[in-house]
Order: C-alpha cells, then structure tokens, then sequence
C-alpha cells in the first residue's frame, strides 16, 4: 500500500506541477479509514489479505474523488476566480458528480458485502466491506475537509506571495512636505 501511495502521489505531483496540492489529495486517505476499520469490526470481519485489496481499491476510488475536486477548482483559479469562489463553485459542480459515483459503487457491493454474490462471497465480502465503509466515511469527509484544506493552503500561499512582491517593489515613499506654503525664507 505504500507503493502505491507513494506512486500515487508521484503521478499527481508530475499533473499538478506542485509539491502541496498533491499533498492535499492525499489528506482523505486517512479520511477512508475512518469508515473502513469500523464497518470490519461492526461486521465481525478480520484484517485479511482480501480486506487490504479492498483497502487498494479505496486508496484509488477516494484519490480520484478528490482529485476530480481539485482539478475543477485549479482550473476556475487559472480563470481568475478568487479562492473561495473557486472552492465554492467547484464544491457546488462537484457534489453530485461525487455522490453519485460513490452511490453506484456502495450499491454494486452491497450484494457482495451480504455475502449473496455466489460461492466466492467468503473472499469478497471483506473488500466489499471495507470499501463501502471507507466510501460512506471519506466522501462526506473529502467534500468537507478538502476544500477547507485547500482554500488555508492557497490563502497562506497568496499572502506569502504579496508579501514578497511587496518587499521587492515597495509602495513609493510620499514626498516630504514643506512647513510653509510661503517661498519667502522666515526672520
């Protein structure tokens, strides 16, 4: 699994050209986590080798989630949108997208999680769990917390940045002004 972050991870920063917005993204993975451990211990289930792939499976769906996200916002930036405009109006193009994508997969493993898919349900049944889990908690989470995470991120980098511009082209200093309007020297 730490491969395939790490991979993950590579890949997005060669997209994003940057070293942070990946970074972000990779911010709800733990998010997965939080739906995915408890739904195995709800369900009685242990930790097995089919449970990790089903973590696999997570690291790629929720990834993909955030980076649809990401992407759409990055690109109402590049347009000109003010940071939280951007996080507004990509979060409000977003949501369904997102919510309809993580519905179809909970649904299409739900036969699976309850075991009714056949005689391989003993093998599938903890991937399905885990995913359905980690799904439910990490897309409520990413459509909350990534954009939140983003807009801190991009609001410090934009006043870094003026703070630099500002110490490299300082606002002119006013011209002094005279005590007197009066040219004639005073006695």
């Amino acid at each position: 699994m730490g491969v395939a972050i790490l991979l993950v991870y590579v890949m997005m920063v060669l997209t994003f050209n940057s070293l942070i917005t990946p970074s972000v993204i990779l911010f709800t993975l733990p998010l997965a986590t939080i739906g995915a451990f408890p739904a195995l211990l709800l369900t009685g289930r242990p930790i097995s080798v089919s449970a990790l792939i089903g973590f696999l499976m997570l690291i790629g769906i929720v990834v993909t989630n955030a980076i649809v996200l990401i992407d759409l916002i990055n690109q109402y930036r590049a347009e000109g949108m003010s940071v939280a405009d951007a996080v507004t109006e990509g979060g409000r193009r977003r949501l369904r997208p997102i919510l309809m994508t993580a519905a179809a997969t909970i649904f299409a493993l739900v036969p699976m999680a309850l075991g009714i898919t056949g005689q391989g349900g003993f093998i599938g049944q903890p991937l399905a769990i885990v995913v359905i889990g980690g799904l439910v908690s990490s897309t409520l989470l990413t459509l909350v917390l990534v954009p939140t995470l983003y807009t801190m991120v991009e609001t410090r980098k934009e006043r870094r940045h003026a703070r630099r511009e500002a110490r490299r082209n300082p606002a002119p200093a006013p011209a002094p002004e005279s005590e007197s309007l009066d040219p004639t020297p005073a006695t």
